[in-house]
């Protein structure tokens, strides 16, 4: 077995055991430095990262193969990667970068499939000079998104 399978599979069997966490991102380079991104559907605490991190350093023999690890929960600007993230955060504004457009919007609901979105727009009055604002919605497939951030709002 491999380093990188090892710590794969240490990775995996201890997030079984946290089923509100899930993994992310699992990065090793070639320099042995193990980096690994969590997120949960309640959010990380920092005590869900030290029992990650020490998993994985209690089951890896430094004399087998130096490395260093770094475990930590995704940043606020990191991007969406998974269903389950859009999921997490259904009711809070995204920026989402499709490939024709940018918008700024709700999520208002996330399922399997797609995501649907929100937001208010200026447009042109259909009848008469001016702008009027209007709701749109969009029902947008994941496979349209380029890139969707939480917006962080004070």
């Amino acid at each position: 077995m491999t380093f990188k399978e090892k710590v794969n599979t240490l990775v995996e069997e201890c997030l079984s055991e946290k089923p509100s966490l899930f993994l992310i991102d699992l990065t090793i380079t070639d320099a042995f430095k193990v980096i690994v991104n969590i997120d949960g559907d309640n959010g990380v605490a920092l005590q869900d990262c030290i029992d990650v991190s020490r998993s994985i350093e209690g089951n890896l023999d430094r004399e087998e193969q130096d490395y260093s690890l770094e475990v930590a929960s995704v940043g606020v600007g990191s991007p969406l990667k998974m269903v389950r993230q859009y999921k997490k955060n259904v009711g809070r504004t995204l920026i989402v970068k499709t490939s024709t457009e940018n918008i700024e919007a709700e999520l208002v609901e996330a399922n399997d499939d797609f995501v649907v979105l929100s937001w208010q727009a200026r447009e042109p009055k259909k009848i008469g000079k001016g702008k009027e604002t209007v709701q749109k919605t969009l029902e947008l497939p994941y496979s349209d998104i380029k890139e969707a951030i939480v917006t962080v709002t004070f």
